[in-house]
């Protein structure tokens, strides 16, 4: 899918809006877990979202809150307190990734076994592939 002309705020459809801000491995992730416990402190999200690195987590929260799906509060004690929370356009957001979820859970079990057949093939050499055609 191309972007039309106009920048990069310029979208074909609105598939490529959503995707635009929604798109990566972890905001998703991010998005299930705020919707989940309503506000969660950076630790605690963190917990819940296995595998990500703080680094990556932060740019996630950071790029969510510029397009409005995430608030972040920050409490002026000692130590800082900083909570996260889905904004009524990022709970719109998760509730249409819920058929995604759906189809994702439906389907686990041959994603998972074509994943697997995938990594066990051997990877063919670019070079092989060139001489052939």
């Amino acid at each position: 899918m191309t972007r039309q002309p106009g920048g990069s705020n310029s979208f074909t459809c609105g598939l490529d809006a959503a995707v635009a801000v929604v798109g990566g491995k972890w905001k998703p992730m991010i998005l299930w877990a705020l919707d989940a416990a309503g506000v969660l402190r950076f630790g605690a999200l963190r917990r819940q979202i296995d595998g990500v690195s703080e680094k990556v987590l932060i740019q996630q929260l950071r790029e969510l809150e510029a397009d409005s799906i995430v608030k972040r509060e920050v409490y002026r004690e000692v130590p800082p307190r900083v909570e996260y929370s889905l904004t009524d356009l990022g709970q719109a957001l998760n509730a249409a990734l819920v058929p995604l979820g759906e189809w994702g859970h439906t389907h686990m079990d041959v994603i998972i076994e074509n994943k697997e057949k995938a990594a066990e093939k051997p990877v063919e050499k670019t070079a092989a592939r060139a001489t052939a055609v």
